[in-house]
């Protein structure tokens, strides 16, 4: 039985023994290898350049290949990130200019509106009557019917029945009066009667609203033949106008005589009520 364990015991030491001699050898082998690859390094020769030039190549190659996805990510987040920032900058420039054509917009309004308004005034200070200015807030127009409500009512001393100008011309009469507005019958309006009278023959007729843009001329005597040019103006036979405010131009259509009102009851903004006439013209 000993003679058995020694056997054992020599054959473990011979073949750890062996494989120490192999490791040793290994190890000079490849030190013999780093020396060989060492000296090849260092050596000038043509096919070691071209071998080394080959080899980097590959690697950088393979390195570029590997890291592409790595370097998209950040190229791919880097535009994301440009293309949110350029987003969001754009649109607060098309509010920035929306903002600004909105107050270009309204500053031409305003311009046009208060030209609007320095020309009633101008022709009020040159007016022969004492007037109240005031602005249209909602135009009720339908096929007959043709009225618009002012900004100004009882509070300015606007009364029933008071006529209203624009631009030095009739365009209606006050028909209902509150505190702060007014309601004005408009010429055109079917419902519209005013005595008027026809230059320079000085024929009577009786203005006539129907709905039409053109209110006609009644009740013209049989004999009335067009001139050249017929002015119309009130006559002032009701009790209600003051006799000699322009109306308009008398003309023929469709074989009916009509008015052309100088003042076009579709572009009225300002208006300029009569609230009386100096004493001097009362006495004419």
């Amino acid at each position: 039985m000993s003679t058995s364990r020694d056997d054992f015991g020599i054959a473990i030491r011979s073949a750890l023994l062996q494989r120490g001699a192999k490791q040793k050898f290994s190890l000079f082998v490849l030190i013999l290898l780093s020396l060989f690859i060492f000296g090849l390094d260092i050596s000038k020769l043509k096919p070691v350049e071209m071998l080394r030039s080959l080899l980097n190549d590959g690697i950088y190659r393979i390195s570029a290949i590997s890291s592409s996805p790595i370097r998209l990510t950040g190229v791919l987040k880097d535009s994301f990130i440009e293309h949110f920032f350029v987003y969001k900058e754009n649109k607060k420039l098309k509010v920035e200019i929306e903002n600004l054509r909105n107050k270009e917009l309204n500053t031409l309004y305003l311009e046009a509106e208060n030209k609007k308004l320095q020309q009633v005034f101008e022709l009020d200070k040159k007016s022969d009557f004492e007037t109240v200015t005031s602005k249209v807030i909602i135009d009720k127009n339908s096929p007959y019917l043709n009225s618009v409500i002012i900004n100004k009512g009882s509070n300015s001393g606007i009364e029933l029945g008071m006529p209203v100008i624009n631009e030095g011309s009739l365009i209606g009469r006050i028909v209902e009066v509150n505190f702060i507005s007014s309601r004005i019958l408009l010429l055109n309006d079917l419902n519209s009667r005013i005595p008027v009278i026809v230059s320079p023959t000085g024929a009577q007729a009786i203005l006539s609203g129907g709905g039409e843009k053109e209110p006609k001329l009644d009740y013209l005597p049989d004999n009335f033949e067009m001139a050249e040019e017929n002015l119309v103006f009130t006559s002032g036979k009701d009790g209600v106008f003051y006799p000699g405010i322009s109306v308009g131009k008398a003309i023929l259509k469709n074989e009916k005589v009509v008015t052309q009102l100088f003042s076009d009851p579709t572009q009225i903004v300002y208006v300029s009520v009569i609230i009386d006439q100096p004493s001097d013209l009362e006495a004419r």
